[in-house]
């Protein structure tokens, strides 16, 4: 496939001092636009970001410290869930992300994410809430999963777990001293 990637669909990633990052939070694009530049559904980008800085700032976390990446770095058209292709396309820039990086802690957000580090085997609601290692290229971070923003504020609900996994992080900083 030969996707052409124009500022409609790029998704940038937001980084600050990649020499300092503790933590890196990997998930699907957060800027949902339809071809009509109209939201695709009814949560706004900024809604989305603000609930994401909310969880990072909960469990005391420096945003400086926390690098944010996306599995594949486009929105894919009709704002559909990107295939296996394309995930398997933009892995190796992810991987290469993640060594560069050399977090101690690695935070999937939703399926996808999860999907791109563990396996399609995997299914949010068996793996979430639970840690894992997984060496990724010479890096091997201590992994949990976790619900994505806007699942969150489409199902409410849900945030009582999100909040266990946020303290389950939280509790991993201590260990790990920072």
């Amino acid at each position: 496939m030969n996707k052409k990637i124009n500022q409609k669909n790029l998704s940038l990633i937001e980084y600050y001092n990649l020499l300092n990052i503790d933590l890196l939070i990997n998930n699907t694009p957060i800027n949902r636009f339809n071809n009509d530049k109209k939201l695709s559904n009814s949560l706004g980008k900024s809604q989305q970001l603000e609930k994401l800085k909310k969880m990072i700032e909960s469990i005391n976390l420096n945003r400086k410290k926390v690098y944010i990446s996306n599995v594949v770095n486009y929105r894919p058209p009709q704002n559909r869930k990107p295939t296996d292709q394309e995930i398997e396309r933009y892995y190796p820039f992810l991987k290469l992300h993640i060594e560069i990086i050399n977090p101690k802690i690695l935070v999937l957000l939703g399926g996808t994410a999860i999907n791109a580090i563990i396996g399609n085997e995997k299914v949010i609601s068996k793996v979430r809430g639970k840690w894992m290692k997984k060496k990724i290229g010479n890096c091997d971070p201590h992994i949990i999963a976790s619900f994505h923003p806007a699942f969150l504020m489409r199902q409410p609900e849900q945030k009582k777990l999100a909040w266990i996994d946020l303290k389950l992080i939280r509790e991993k900083m201590k260990q790990l001293n920072f």
